[in-house]
């Protein structure tokens, strides 16, 4: 399956997310800069992490308004897989493809540290290759990942197993509703989380507990 990862000014873990997607495919991902209008026929969009535009306003609203979101908008609609990461998740959030926001974390300040993660549903095409109930190891980075939904949208989320990830074990790192790490829409083709898979995929990382979403979103051959 190919794949495709955005670029925006600020954004710093395409790299990381361009050598993770070419490891376990064995195809590089083709790019797409902020201004096209077109995305290639791709059957993974992926939109890392960092800092858009500075997180000026709030984290992913102005890149949320690039021309390119609204190819990722239509893509979405069609059916192709989206997965944002970090930064990729509060885009996604702000450009209305995911529900909720995302708020300065709880401590006011920024993490970076390994947390644990629930799959609390593995019926979805990210994770297919986990089990249910798993608890795997993931990084984190970020300084507004403490995810808030209103009570309608939160009890909607959580009755259709749109809840897909849960920081575990009390390692919540940002104060987030309900230990709340990951969402997927309605449709289940857009996935945004707060952790970093991309960065425990081998064993130079240290373990590749994130190698399987990839695997599952790309349909590698186990």
């Amino acid at each position: 399956m190919k794949s495709a990862v955005l670029l925006l000014p600020g954004l710093n873990r395409d790299r990381d997310m361009i050598a993770a997607l070419t490891k376990i495919s064995g195809e590089p991902p083709v790019t797409v800069w902020q201004t096209e209008t077109e995305i290639p026929d791709v059957d993974l969009i992926v939109i890392p992490g960092g800092f858009s535009y500075g997180d000026y306003l709030r984290c992913g609203a102005i890149a949320a308004r690039m021309p390119v979101m609204e190819a990722v908008r239509r893509k979405a609609q069609a059916g192709t897989r989206i997965l944002g990461v970090c930064n990729g998740f509060q885009i996604l959030v702000e450009a209305g493809l995911l529900p909720g926001a995302l708020m300065r974390n709880a401590s006011l300040k920024f993490v970076c540290r390994e947390v644990r993660l629930e799959v609390v549903n593995a019926n979805t095409v990210f994770t297919g290759r986990y089990r249910q109930g798993d608890i795997i190891r993931c990084p984190v980075a970020h300084h507004d990942g403490n995810y808030f939904a209103a009570r309608d949208d939160l009890a909607k989320l959580e009755d259709n197993g749109q809840v897909v990830f849960r920081y575990a074990e009390g390692t919540n790192p940002n104060g987030s509703i309900n230990d709340i790490a990951g969402i997927i829409n309605e449709a289940g083709n857009v996935l945004g989380m707060m952790p970093h898979p991309e960065n425990l995929i081998e064993a130079a990382h240290g373990g590749t507990d994130g190698e399987a979403l990839f695997a599952a979103a790309l349909e590698i051959a186990a």
